[in-house]
């Protein structure tokens, strides 16, 4: 009997790393009836030299292997073992196994291998007695190799579905798979493209606190001095800036001293990168190494945002602010699509499809975007979602400060560029991460979102399950499915 803490050598018990032994010298498979547990937690760009080659060793036919959390070696090295038996395993795992690529890259040659998911818990937040709780989203997955005529059984919180079938996305649907897509599903789509990377060892970006003591010195460069917006800027109204100095050429430059000196150590920083392309690019230090920049408005989406919140932030942005690579941008997006991407049906595609970084979503453009099946509505239904989405836009308007009026100029397209009111929202009452806390979030923008929420459910013909996740996201795999599959 087991009576004590930290745990004394028992007959039955083999200290051993798991990934590393074979399992049937343990213990053989006749033996036993249930494998679980709860194994160790670490994200495939976190793994120690050690782990990354346990991670190697187990999937050593699958060349994806390196983009799996460590966690995932568990369910391969119990699949493995299971073949031809009655045993069931049942694991806690990070979510990140179910979503995003991680889960075709897992469960793609699982179920090739005969294995099915016999129940599951959706994601929910890990919680410990421990002072050094562990800070991810989990899952519960119940699988086996062997016939079971018993109820597939999913849980959700409080919620508990009888499925037909339970996919590798945890939900009751069709086994599929939403891999990376190059190009949208459809065609006339509008395109998502990333943010401008920099590269540039930080010379020519500069800090809020940089700023003033830097154009009072150099008067002359702050023509050439732009906001730059990213996903921490947007959402917490953090200040930035950058020298975005296309159109001139390095002589024009040299007139400029506090310019040219950042220039010069660019070039200095790009000539001693380890990357061939970013040394042949000291050649063009006074550029972003890679230039995305709109001409016309666009809608900006953080890459990453805190995975507690209902609605990834999103928003309308002048050309004059030059977006980051940590956001995606949309050129001459309308309010149409603000309205789509904004809605609870985009956000439970989201949740499934993009991937995490810790706690925070990571929205991929070629996963989630480009997989995303578009609703096809009629005249009247895209005019609601046109008047639900500019709702949206116009109580946020209200609680960030009359000065925001062109928010709504923003997203009608219709003001000029000079007329935009740059995006300094923490000099505002409210920054979007306040508007969209859920703990903070106003009952005005709630509604709001409410609204445009149904008008979208409508449109795809969803609003009497609109609470209904997971029905929402089983309806949006069997339209990918038939739009990708033809099925």
């Amino acid at each position: 009997e087991l009576n004590e803490l930290p745990l004394r050598p028992y007959i039955s018990i083999r200290k051993a790393n798991a990934n590393q032994i074979d399992w049937s010298s343990v213990v053989a498979p006749a033996n036993i009836d249930y494998i679980i547990g709860n194994p160790p937690y670490r994200g495939y760009s976190e793994q120690t030299i050690e782990q990354k080659a346990d991670m190697r060793r187990v999937f050593a036919d699958n060349p994806k292997a390196g983009k799996l959390d460590y966690v995932a070696a568990w369910y391969r090295k119990a699949a493995d073992f299971i073949q031809g038996t009655a045993i069931r395993c049942a694991f806690v795992a990070t979510n990140s196994i179910c979503q995003g690529e991680q889960c075709a890259f897992l469960w793609k040659s699982l179920f090739a291998n005969g294995i099915h998911i016999d129940f599951a818990h959706r994601t929910f937040k890990w919680f410990s007695d421990s002072d050094s709780m562990a800070h991810v989203h989990c899952v519960v997955v119940g699988f086996s190799s062997a016939p079971n005529d018993k109820p597939k059984i999913i849980f959700d919180g409080d919620k508990v579905t009888i499925a037909q079938n339970i996919n590798a996305y945890l939900v009751d649907g069709g086994d599929i798979f939403i891999e990376s897509r190059r190009k949208p599903l459809q065609d006339g789509v509008t395109k998502m493209i990333y943010g401008n990377k920099p590269v540039e060892g930080g010379a020519l970006i500069i800090e809020a606190d940089d700023y003033e003591p830097f154009i009072k010195l150099e008067p002359d460069a702050q023509k050439w001095i732009r906001q730059l917006i990213g996903a921490d800027e947007f959402i917490d109204g953090k200040k930035r800036y950058c020298l975005w100095l296309v159109g001139l050429t390095l002589e024009e430059i040299k007139a400029i001293p506090l310019v040219a000196e950042r220039v010069k150590a660019c070039r200095q920083y790009r000539l001693s990168s380890s990357k061939k392309k970013t040394r042949e690019d000291a050649m063009i230090p006074h550029l972003f190494q890679e230039i995305r920049q709109p001409a016309t408005n666009y809608i900006l989406l953080p890459c990453h945002s805190g995975g507690e919140r209902r609605y990834i932030p999103i928003g309308f942005i002048s050309p004059k602010i030059i977006a980051s690579n940590a956001v995606l941008m949309i050129p001459d997006a309308t309010l149409y699509e603000f309205g789509i991407l904004t809605s609870s049906i985009h956000m439970a595609w989201m949740r499934v499809t993009a991937g995490y970084l810790g706690t925070s979503y990571r929205y991929s453009k070629d996963v989630v975007y480009n997989n995303f099946p578009w609703c096809e509505p009629t005249p009247e239904q895209k005019q609601l979602i046109e008047e639900s989405a500019q709702k949206i836009l116009d109580v946020r308007a209200s609680f960030q400060g009359n000065s925001r009026q062109g928010n709504r100029e923003i997203a009608t397209a219709t003001a000029t560029a000079d007329s935009l009111v740059p995006y300094f929202p923490n000099s505002l009452p409210w920054t979007l991460a306040k508007l969209y806390n859920e703990e903070t979030m106003p009952a005005a923008l709630r509604s709001a979102h409410k609204w445009n929420d149904y008008n979208v459910a409508l449109a795809y013909g969803m609003e009497k399950y609109l609470e209904d996740e997971g029905k929402i996201v089983a309806e949006l795999m069997r339209r990918y499915d038939k739009l990708a599959n033809g099925r």
